[in-house]
């Protein structure tokens, strides 16, 4: 009987299509590198022809060749886009467009894929079980401008030197412009950084860069006789910069259990990953980074390197590299709808109301949803369930800033009055497991979390990240990003000198920090909600000022066995001069 069993199963293994896995070469269709042709064009035909010949079932490899690829705005894939925490300009064009797939793997085998002009690099929408890996993404002439202070004369104005790659020109009303393929910039903020170490240059945030009446005074000099900052020494590097955000690195939306290997972003006119409704990513050796530490290079992305919004299942980022963005390494969270109006007593009118969040679904039949109260940021009793949601401004939820949502259950009386309250959407929030990582020479901050579900984050190290290392926030007033933190465990982390420069929600290194308009009359906390509902544990924190933990409206805090060092890297100071600040904090455990 053994022996029969064995030989069906042999049998039925034979008898598998062959087309179970299919391995498409891409030098097939041209896509060939070492050129500097344009691959767009060709890219969109090949994934034309490659869908229309897979066959249901299969599993397939897009495998491309080493090298270098180039890939131009002329003949790529033009797509109608809505992505959170961007601008909402449209249509995009996309070098490599991923959509509507199943057990694909797109294999770059070391690949460099270099794009020109404004477009979104990668995108995968609507897809399930697919790979990327082995690849890098970057840009031949990014739309920062790194510059380097040749001469500080204090209040006599600057000198300074674009880097080579950078193309530029003094305008006839003398202003510094740079340009490319399609795009002209007038950068006028920038972030300063150390030209040995790479850090970001103490007490300096975001600089001012004001070019008005400059000069061209010798080769590749600029004389700026209105920039004036005497906390830029020659020698500083500076990324200048506007606060666009139209494309992230890789746009992934509607998809189910994606997974990056090894792919790395060196720039991206956005976020360098942005997620938004997916369930369940993985990375494993991300990367939004320099080309190595010989990269001449300062800057990386122009926003988060990795931003995950309104998803669901588990958010994976272990042995990652985020360094040189201009904002947080990761961000996850949800996003409030703010009620409008009252309907009925089961349907609300609701808006999302940031103006870089919005196009996109909310939430779907069957989700369930809380209600939170804006100025004090206290969730009502109970939850309820969408019936059905329709847009209510647009055909579809695609470019929808307002819905009609029906509940199953009848609404709280509170709802709809003269008070404002948000809606949380709960089925789409995520676990997170954020672990071994390493977190450097950034603007703003270093990892946020906002969801309900567990958070682990271990053996990470956060080195300069100029502003918190970790912030668990929340807010239904301003950035619209929710929610309540619920099981969070940070553990044998590193720190190291954060708290350079002053940010928003920068209290301490580890900022407990949600948006709290009327805090002296919250009842409810919002973070936390049992004992030991935020753990910190057995960390090591290597700091030049005092404080190394706030929070603010937390039931259930734990902090010990964590090693607190002080050194004398950068003179203290910070405002906040405790070690610990709470506010309105109960069931509070706090020892070295």
């Amino acid at each position: 009987m053994k022996n029969k069993l064995i030989y069906t199963a042999l049998l039925a293994s034979l008898c598998l299509p062959l087309w179970a896995q299919q391995v498409y070469d891409m030098s097939r269709f041209g896509i060939v590198p070492g050129k500097k042709s344009n691959m767009s064009a060709r890219m969109e035909k090949a994934l034309a022809k490659i869908k229309k010949e897979s066959r249901e079932g299969e599993s397939l490899i897009l495998k491309f060749k080493p090298g270098t690829y180039h890939f131009y705005p002329e003949g790529a894939a033009e797509r109608v886009y809505y992505i959170s925490n961007h601008d909402q300009t449209n249509p995009k064009r996309v070098g490599i467009a991923l959509e509507d797939l199943k057990s694909v793997t797109l294999e770059g085998n070391g690949a460099e894929f270099v794009f020109h002009g404004q477009m979104i690099p990668v995108s995968m929408l609507r897809s399930s079980d697919c790979t990327l890996q082995d690849f890098s993404i970057d840009f031949a002439n990014p739309h920062i401008a790194q510059v380097q202070i040749v001469k500080n004369e204090g209040e006599k104005g600057i000198t300074f030197r674009p880097a080579p790659w950078v193309d530029y020109r003094v305008t006839k009303d003398s202003i510094f412009e740079t340009y490319g393929k399609g795009w002209t910039l007038h950068p006028m903020s920038g972030i300063a950084f150390e030209e040995k170490t790479r850090h970001i240059v103490y007490r300096t945030s975001d600089i001012a860069c004001p070019t008005k009446g400059c000069a061209q005074v010798g080769g590749n000099l600029i004389y700026a006789p209105r920039w004036k900052d005497s906390r830029l020494p020659e020698g500083t590097v500076v990324a200048m910069r506007s606060w666009d955000r139209p494309t992230p690195g890789i746009f992934l939306s509607h998809n189910t259990h994606t997974t990056l290997k090894n792919v790395k972003v060196h720039y991206a006119q956005g976020m360098g990953l942005l997620a938004q409704l997916c369930d369940g990513i993985t990375m494993e050796g991300f990367g939004v980074c320099l080309k190595g530490d010989t990269d001449v290079r300062y800057f990386t992305t122009q926003a988060d390197a990795t931003h995950f919004s309104q998803c669901k299942g588990k958010i994976t980022s272990v042995n990652g590299l985020y360094e040189g963005m201009m904002d947080d390494a990761i961000n996850v969270h949800g996003t409030y709808l703010k009620v409008l109006r009252r309907v009925d007593d089961h349907t609300l009118a609701a808006r999302y109301m940031h103006d870089q969040s919005w196009g996109f679904d909310w939430g779907f039949a069957g989700d369930s949803v809380q209600f939170i109260r804006s100025q004090t940021m206290e969730l009502l009793d109970g939850r309820n369930c969408i019936e059905r949601i329709t847009a209510s401004d647009q055909p579809t939820a695609e470019g929808a800033r307002e819905f009609l949502i029906r509940f199953v259950q009848p609404l709280p009386n509170e709802i709809g009055g003269q008070e404002d309250f948000g809606i949380e959407n709960l089925t789409w929030t995520p676990e997170v497991y954020f672990a071994r990582n390493v977190v450097r020479n950034n603007r703003a901050r270093g990892a946020l979390f906002s969801t309900p579900r567990q958070t682990v984050v271990e053996h990470n190290l956060f080195d300069h990240t100029s502003g918190t290392a970790i912030l668990l926030c929340g807010d239904c007033n301003g950035w619209y990003e929710t929610g309540a933190c619920r099981d969070v465990v940070i553990r044998h982390n590193r720190f190291v000198n954060s708290l350079t420069s002053m940010f928003q929600f920068t209290n301490a290194v580890i900022s407990i920090y949600p948006e709290i308009p009327d805090l002296e009359h919250q009842v409810k906390y919002f973070h936390g909600g049992k004992p030991g509902a935020i753990r910190i544990t057995d960390n090591e924190f290597e700091v030049f000022d005092a404080p190394v933990l706030y929070a603010k409206s937390v039931d259930g805090l734990v902090f010990e066995r964590n090693k607190i060092s002080t050194n004398s890297d950068y003179k203290p100071f910070h405002w906040n001069q405790s070690r610990f600040l709470l506010e309105k904090v109960n069931r509070a455990e706090i020892s070295e």
